[in-house]
């Protein structure tokens, strides 16, 4: 069933899965106070309010961007500024964002 949406979401465990193999180049589009309180291990920070695509990091073979927030809404505004900039590859997000991998108990860092 298509929704006719030009952006993927990917499940928690294709996430895990994906940062534990190095397939997937994580960015946090949440604001500074929102990431240092706890983010996901290895995420980039890029906060909406400051977004820039050209500071995306650039997919290797093999590799996928993804984008995730606090629950998918700033991802998908996040997703939209890089598609109208060229950036094809950051289509992907993880749409129940910090709040979906804090309820199924998974670890945080903290800090900047």
């Amino acid at each position: 069933m298509s929704t006719g949406s030009p952006f993927n979401d990917i499940s928690l465990e294709e996430l895990k899965a994906g940062l534990a193999a190095g397939r997937v180049l994580l960015v946090d589009v949440r604001e500074a106070d929102e990431y240092a309180a706890g983010h996901i291990a290895g995420a980039l920070f890029n906060p909406l309010s400051k977004f820039d695509p050209s500071q995306l990091p650039v997919a290797g073979e093999g590799q996928q961007v993804i984008i995730y927030c606090r629950s998918g809404k700033r991802s998908v505004s996040a997703m939209e500024q890089a598609r109208l900039l060229g950036r094809r590859d950051a289509n992907t997000h993880f749409g129940g964002g910090i709040l979906a991998w804090l309820s199924a108990g998974e670890p945080v860092v903290q800090g900047m």
